[in-house]
């Protein structure tokens, strides 16, 4: 079929007409249990009551206004952040290659224009995801991603994961910051363990340097805390989120320190959209919904369910499934097979999950999602791995 789209995504056969809390709909009427969720995007799953009670509430009184002026449901939401986090400030804007790239130019205006020193390097781990943009491709560093737009932006210095003594040796008088995913979502469901986050930290502390934590995919529940930093003893001084926050309408932040803002400063950086009525309306009730002490009880209580019985498949399905990787549910089932052909079959049994690096399958449900749904998709599961060996 000829698609007058340019062609940037290999998109499967699959097409949606509706979706409802877990499930979506295809053309022919068939129902799917989606633990895609548009790759973390659906927090709350698909035509969520509350979400559309609080969209259609401010469809009526206005859509969009510029950042040349107030925004009351802005305020309200940067509120909420800051009192959930570490943040002082935030900055709002689409998406998460944005989030990032706004947390890029903090890093190093905080140093140029506030430190009024020359630093601008910013160090990744290999395999990382940051983003479409050339900056946020160029902080990753995967040649999938950067292959044909030469020349990348410069700064950007990649050591491979878990590297602790290469990270501190690569640390010169140019370097501003490190940035890193606290899961590795893109990377392959890669956990970077606290105790590695804590030596980050202290060695940012050490060298006068800046922690950068990209947080668009593990952010807004998706590991049972509200952001996954906060299952350890520390916190960066510039988060990037998105995905999550607008549980499917499109918001990203980029949330500072007081320290860190002072170097950013009026006509610095600025978005169009970014903000806008609409979609604060509608990331102000997600984020009270996700943030209940009782809703993050719930995923931990949830995802750990899951997680045991994933292991139980692996464990019966050996010459399948190699590894279990992940927190909550940012989940990954790493394959001895092509990663592919069990999505494939996953979603031809009616299971909608996404790949990702390593040979990694990505489980990315709803965070509403109820403990019968997690039974249906193990169940699914199981009888994939087990048509797979009958062959």
């Amino acid at each position: 079929m000829h698609s007058s789209i340019l062609s940037t995504y290999k998109r499967s056969n699959f097409s949606f007409v509706k979706g409802k809390g877990s499930y979506l709909t295809a053309k022919n009427g068939k129902k799917y249990l989606d633990f895609a969720s548009g790759i973390a995007v659906n927090s709350l799953g698909h035509c969520n009551a509350e979400l559309i009670k609080a969209l259609y509430k401010q469809s009526k009184k206005i859509w969009h206004v510029s950042n040349a002026f107030q925004i009351s449901e802005q305020e309200e939401l940067a509120k909420k952040l800051v009192k959930l986090t570490f943040a002082d400030k935030v900055f709002f804007c689409n998406s998460g290659a944005e989030s990032v790239e706004t947390a890029i130019k903090t890093a190093r205006a905080y140093h140029q224009i506030k430190k009024k020193t020359k630093k601008f390097k910013i160090i990744t781990i290999k395999g990382s995801f940051h983003g479409r943009t050339l900056a946020a491709i160029s902080a990753s560093g995967q040649k999938k991603l950067i292959e044909g737009f030469d020349p990348l932006v410069d700064g950007f210095v990649q050591v491979e994961f878990g590297d602790h003594k290469l990270i501190e040796k690569v640390i010169d008088k140019q370097t501003a910051a490190i940035m890193v995913e606290p899961i590795l979502g893109e990377g392959g469901i890669k956990v970077i363990p606290n105790v590695c986050l804590e030596g980050l930290r202290k060695l940012c502390n050490k060298k006068k340097i800046l922690l950068i934590f990209d947080e668009v995919q593990s952010g807004i529940g998706r590991t049972g805390k509200f952001f996954s930093y906060q299952w350890s003893k520390i916190k960066p001084d510039i988060l990037a989120t998105a995905k999550g926050i607008g549980g499917g309408f499109p918001i990203g932040a980029c949330l500072v320190t007081n320290k860190v803002a002072k170097g950013m400063k009026i006509g610095s950086h600025g978005s169009t959209f970014g903000g806008n009525p609409l979609a604060c309306s509608v990331a102000n009730k997600v984020v009270e919904i996700i943030s209940k002490k009782k809703f993050l009880e719930s995923i931990n209580e949830k995802s750990i369910f899951f997680l045991n019985n994933l292991e139980r498949i692996k464990d019966n399905h050996s010459n399948l499934i190699d590894e279990i990787r992940g927190k909550g549910f940012l989940l990954g089932i790493k394959s001895k097979i092509n990663n592919s052909i069990l999505i494939e079959k996953l979603r031809n049994n009616g299971l909608l999950i996404v790949g990702a690096n390593e040979n990694v399958i990505r489980i990315l449900p709803p965070l509403n999602v109820t403990k019968k749904e997690l039974k249906i998709a193990l169940k699914i599961i199981e009888k994939t791995c087990e048509d797979i060996n009958k062959r």
